[in-house]
């Protein structure tokens, strides 16, 4: 704990000093509350990743203003924004956005998630697709980026919206383009990533491939105390120590190739595919002896077509099939408790996508838009229980029930909208969406209103005010009725068959300030939230991590962000937020709850110019979270400092760059429970990691985007 207040010191300390000094720059950032899920104790970390949250490194040298407001959202000069900072692809460029946070590999922005497309493409991308697709493509190859706080309806996404625009290649002779790519960690275990991106490019034609292949071994720790109640009253307690170990490998691959038929008319078509394993093993020893030995695999297959006209109608068609297979042999024994069995499960999905939209420009600055938007799914899914001397079936047995179920969902999303300018110092943007969701629990209508306000009462002034709805809908494997043993077997994860779609509301205002500094607040309402969370079963000696929908969660924050640098050498950003975070639930269990909590973060950002020529630069970052809550979660306060180096040569096609995150090792948790008859705490381990890549880009490099395939919902 003493490590955590030191680096609160030392961010204070660095902020107090340095922001006597008048800066250019954008940045900002959202508050969020980290987030717990059982599904991370069965990574090779055995961490749960999704408490992780990290905030942008935004930086923005120059007088000039990088964002000015258009029709309801913030227009930044991105490659402006980082041209001062050691990042070299899409996805370190995008978190330098402001309000722009990082949790778990994926993107959240002003406390929500955020959906990412590219050239105003309606495609969503999962957290981990996300990061590869955007690590695979180089920073220069942004022309601009369109940040939405909500989006109106004619993006066919509800909620926080990236629009990044890529640069487009003139026509002229054939060209190629490429890009190789090789970066080796150690986490208290190796990794290994190789990539390779080709781009060609003739006339109206142009064609692109990617590939990626990801590798090492995970190694991790987790230390359980707790305290179990029964329903007699019986108290026991239980002292385990877990160690998994593990190794995976992960291939991703995309073709796609784009036709100019004239100005705004152009035709595409995208393959996207992903292949991963991964096999792991592990002990549990204490009050608690186990073993497990884990092994799964993934295939994902996804085409995409997508029109578009220079009167302004687009349509598209998009198909995914997945399919993840995996196994677990599971020996455990705890008091009068054992269980033997090996189990083999599967999640099989295939969707359709189709939609149809139009935009019209009219007269005095109106615009009109309209459209809808077609998806349904069929989810396929297993979970066998066998006897794993005899290989026969324990269908038989009430403790170990099997689960088969093929369960099909569609969706109709009808929308208008309209848009108006008032002069150039206000704008308005309103649109409604009507939305029909369909499963076999679940038959309903629901209603989407959005509408921004853009105010620019002088110059170097920007005033926004946004209102937006949004639905979340629940993982796929969330809504079945089975049951999974993790953690040795003391842990189980419970499917809920009847869980609801979570409906959100957010008002909020940013305030822009010469076109540098950024002021933001919101309120939040997110009614039936769900998130999974543990619950010591009063009846048997389990814990159950189930995902439950909660009556609401409520959020009210503000946040602060001033950038400034010394000269040239020093570039800075000093982020403030704070967040209230209420969450109730009445039916939890038998033991309700309505909690609130308070908190602050604070990251300081450094970015030191050590030689333009050579090209040397340096960064420092410190980052310090106060305590939170989730559900009955108690999660204590957290920090880290990461450092890296950069080096750029040969005309900065060749680049190096060696980093080291969590210095100290301090950015990681350990969650506890202390809530009535609930008493547990968890202790993950934390490592530093150290790492070093390299890029080389030939042919004047310039990665053409796609876009990723939503796997969001699936296992």
């Amino acid at each position: 704990m003493k490590r955590i207040y030191l680096l609160f010191i030392a961010c204070f300390l660095c902020g107090s000093t340095l922001l006597a000094q008048e800066s250019n720059g954008v940045s900002a950032n959202a508050g969020d509350t980290r987030t717990l899920s059982a599904d991370s104790l069965v990574t090779t970390d055995a961490c749960l990743d999704s408490l992780y949250r990290t905030l942008p490194e935004v930086m923005i040298t120059g007088e000039r203003p990088l964002v000015k407001a258009v029709q309801g959202k913030l227009v930044y000069d991105l490659p402006r924004l980082v041209q001062n900072l050691p990042v070299d692809n899409a996805y370190e460029a995008v978190k330098e956005l402001p309000g722009v946070i990082e949790t778990n590999g994926g993107l959240q922005l002003a406390g929500r998630s955020v959906t990412v497309i590219l050239d105003g493409k309606v495609t969503t991308l999962t957290s981990g697709q996300l990061e590869q697709l955007l690590r695979s493509i180089p920073a220069g190859r942004i022309e601009r980026a369109e940040v939405m706080y909500n989006a109106p309806a004619r993006y066919q996404v509800r909620g926080a919206l990236i629009n990044i625009i890529l640069k487009q290649s003139a026509g002229g002779s054939a060209s190629w383009q490429g890009e190789l790519y090789a970066k080796y960690r150690q986490k208290h275990r190796e990794g290994f990533e190789e990539r390779v991106g080709l781009l060609y490019h003739k006339n109206k034609f142009s064609a692109d491939f990617l590939y990626s292949h990801t590798y090492g071994r995970g190694y991790s720790t987790t230390g359980k105390e707790a305290l179990h109640t029964l329903s007699d009253g019986s108290l026991h307690p239980l002292t385990t120590d877990e160690v998994s170990r593990g190794r995976s490998h992960i291939h991703n691959f995309r073709i796609g190739a784009d036709y100019d038929i004239a100005r705004e008319h152009r035709l595409s078509l995208v393959y996207n595919g992903a292949y991963s394993t991964y096999h792991n093993r592990m002990t549990v020893a204490g009050t608690q002896l186990s073993s497990t030995r884990s092994h799964g695999t993934d295939r994902l297959h996804n085409g995409r077509l997508d029109y578009r006209t220079p009167f302004g109608l687009k349509a598209g068609a998009e198909l995914t099939y997945y399919r993840s297979p995996s196994g677990q042999l599971l020996h455990s024994r705890m008091q009068e408790q054992a269980l033997d069995f090996y189990t083999e499960d599967c999640q099989r999905i295939n969707r359709w996508k189709l939609f149809l939209a139009q935009e019209h420009a009219l007269k005095r600055g109106w615009g009109l838009n309209y459209g809808a938007v077609y998806t349904t799914g069929i989810d396929h899914s297993h979970q066998y229980y066998y006897d794993p001397e005899t290989g026969e079936s324990l269908s038989a047995s009430d403790a170990l029930p099997d689960m088969s179920s093929r369960r099909r969902e569609q969706t109709w999303n009808l929308y208008a909208g309209f848009s108006k300018s008032f002069g150039n110092r206000f704008t308005l943007d309103a649109s409604l969406a009507a939305e029909h969701y369909k499963t076999s629990v679940w038959n309903r209508w629901d209603w989407y209103p959005n509408i921004n306000l853009n105010c620019m009462p002088a110059p170097g002034h920007i005033l926004q005010l946004s209102l937006s709805s949004d639905k979340e809908y629940p993982a796929y494997w969330a809504v079945q009725d089975a049951v999974s043993y993790i953690g040795g077997g003391y842990s189980e994860v419970h499917g809920n068959p009847l869980l609801k779609p979570a409906q959100d509301y957010q008002l909020q205002m940013t305030y822009i300030l010469k076109g540098k500094y950024i002021f933001s607040a919101w309120l939040n309402h997110a009614k039936d939230y769900s998130v999974q969370t543990l619950y010591q079963s009063s009846e048997h000696l389990v814990e159950i991590y189930k995902e439950l929908n909660f009556d609401y969660q409520q959020k009210a924050g503000i946040q602060a962000s001033v950038p400034f640098n010394i000269k040239h050498w020093l570039n800075s950003r000093l982020t403030l937020i704070g967040l209230w975070h209420r969450e109730k639930d009445s039916d939890f269990w038998d033991i309700p709850f309505d909690r609130k909590q308070c908190y602050g973060i604070v990251q300081m950002n450094n970015t030191f110019t050590l030689s333009t020529r050579p090209d040397w630069k340096l960064t420092l970052t410190g980052f310090v979270h106060s305590k939170a809550i989730q559900g009955i979660y108690d999660l204590p306060a957290s920090g880290y400092v990461n450092i890296a180096l950069r080096y750029g040569f040969a005309r900065n096609k060749s680049i190096l760059h060696l980093y080291c995150n969590d210095l100290f090792e301090t950015g990681q948790i350990s969650p506890r429970i202390r809530f009535r008859t609930q008493y547990v705490t968890n202790r993950y381990s934390c490592f530093r990691e150290f790492g070093v890549s390299f890029t080389y880009k030939f042919g004047g490099y310039k990665e053409k985007e796609r876009e990723e395939v939503d796997r969001s919902r699936f296992k």
